[in-house]
């Protein structure tokens, strides 16, 4: 498994937000999370990430425990994840190459990551052929303030790809987008997981999309899993459970 998470707990102010949450994703995978509004979803990605340090369990990555690791191997361990966000964190006034360059800072010598126009040549190719696999290898050199929100993500999704990451959490990557991009975002995701055998963790609010999209889909309700399948065997029955009326949330109020 490129990723093995076991037991993760989380709260905040005293209350659990995850009650012991295991999963694995394999490479070459997409994995889907939903879940009702507080359900955990956001928060299991981030627990992963590292971002919300988790008050319990194992992550693993490649068979490894990064509690396991220390400094330097820990930082190159977190390196091979790369996390997309609902809120597109790129650098407007940057071109699509200049954002996509900064996958690499790691492995940049300080003094060439201070300015986009000392990016190694080697890198801005790599960066080149990223935003060919995305599709927008003739947008490089545009702001990306002036693409879509679709194009955008898109070029998220190279610099994932230029930071080398082996597993792509992507928390809510579409939910700001139009109808069409979003398809166009997963569909993206769906590819690079099954042709490049990378591993994705998806927080989805639309559960048509994790239908459609997702190798497998997990249920959360109230920081615990209520399933684990391939999204072909999730029915109605367990979509009610997880947005249930009398809970008082709405059908379509999937927000993480």
């Amino acid at each position: 498994m490129a990723l093995s998470v076991q037991g993760l707990r989380k709260s905040f102010a005293g209350r659990n937000v995850l009650t012991g949450v295991d999963f694995t994703v394999s490479a070459g995978e997409v994995v889907a999370f939903l879940g009702a509004n507080g359900s955990g979803k956001s928060t299991t990605l981030r627990c992963v990430m590292g971002i919300t340090p988790p008050d319990a369990g194992s992550i693993s990555i490649d068979g490894t425990p990064l509690d396991s690791l220390h400094s330097g191997d820990l930082q190159r361990a977190r390196q091979r994840m790369a996390m997309i966000f609902q809120k597109i964190h790129l650098v407007p006034r940057r071109t699509a190459l200049d954002n996509v360059c900064s996958g690499a800072l790691a492995r940049i010598p300080t003094i060439r990551s201070l300015t986009p126009l000392l990016f190694p040549a080697e890198v801005q190719q790599e960066a080149l052929d990223c935003l060919d696999r995305v599709g927008l290898a003739d947008r490089a050199f545009d702001r990306v303030g002036r693409l879509s929100g679709g194009q955008q993500q898109r070029v998220a999704v190279a610099r994932a790809l230029c930071q080398r990451a082996d597993v792509v959490l992507a928390d809510e990557p579409v939910s700001a987008l139009d109808p069409h991009a979003a398809e166009h975002v997963m569909a993206l995701l769906r590819e690079l997981a099954h042709t490049e055998g990378l591993a994705v963790a998806a927080v989805l609010h639309q559960p048509e999309l994790a239908l459609r999209y997702a190798d497998r889909s997990i249920g959360l309700l109230q920081g615990s899993m209520t399933f684990d399948l391939p999204s072909t065997e999730v029915t109605a029955k367990h979509l009610d459970t997880l947005y249930a009326p009398d809970r008082g949330v709405s059908d379509r109020n999937f927000a993480a």
